[in-house]
């Protein structure tokens, strides 16, 4: 196996589900039940990024993540993975900076929704994930998708309960039904799919809420780690090229 990176801690509520998967995903790869996966996890003070994220000094958390994808590299890892769909908002400028690829979340989760041949994604994350141009326009350059975005009061509805609830391990029935609502009526306005496009949403809701598919960011990202660490001879694009 080669060994797999992660930049975790954003939040670490997340992070812990990326190494459960993870080694979930190995242990069934090697049938045999003491297996685990050979990674390093790196994990920063959520509280210092999501400052600057309200700050808009996306370069002083650039610097950080830049420092700490280093650090993996000289571990020994084969790849890295930033553990937030937020902060790939950085992803050019961490990749640049390193020799190993960065397997972008983006990638892994436009290519599962093309594949289904689902079109018109619902995208429930961050209010930066959702309005920003850096997702919403990597979906739509490399697989012709046309993301659907929630409106301004469900935008605001989405981002506070990732923030102030699941972040903080807080999960509330009240705020599973708002999701679900959301849900419904991006479905009247077109969208045949949902994007879990946090990596926190899945700790609140599942696919068993939905009656459209949906595309659990989090979970396709890990496997698509364990797809590079596990093949000897796994053919990628490159690293300059999108797919890492």
């Amino acid at each position: 196996m080669k060994r797999i990176g992660l930049i975790g801690g954003m939040s670490w509520e997340s992070t812990a589900v990326y190494y459960k998967h993870i080694n979930e995903e190995v242990r069934r790869l090697m049938g045999d039940g003491l297996a685990s996966s050979d990674l390093c996890l790196r994990s920063v003070n959520f509280s210092e990024i999501v400052a600057q994220q309200k700050a808009g000094r996306w370069d002083l958390a650039a610097e950080t993540l830049i420092a700490v994808a280093r650090e993996l590299e000289q571990c020994g890892c084969a790849m890295v993975l930033i553990c937030t769909n937020t902060m790939h908002i950085l992803a050019e400028d961490i990749q640049a900076a390193i020799d190993i690829p960065l397997i972008h979340i983006a990638e892994v989760t436009g290519s599962a929704v093309k594949d289904a041949g689902m079109r018109r994604p619902l995208l429930m994350a961050t209010r930066y994930t959702m309005e920003k141009p850096f997702y919403v326009d990597y979906l739509r350059t490399h697989f012709g998708l046309d993301p659907v975005i929630p409106d301004a009061d469900d935008r605001t509805t989405v981002h506070d309960v990732i923030f102030e609830e699941i972040c903080c391990g807080v999960i509330s029935r009240a705020s599973r039904e708002r999701y679900v609502e959301i849900v419904g009526r991006a479905k009247q306005a077109g969208a045949d799919c949902v994007i879990f496009g946090c990596t926190e949403v899945g700790l609140l809701v599942s696919p068993e809420d939905f009656d459209i598919p949906s595309f659990d960011s989090t979970l396709l990202h890990a496997e698509a780690a364990v797809r590079f660490s596990w093949k000897k001879n796994f053919q990628r694009r490159g690293k300059k090229a999108g797919l890492f």
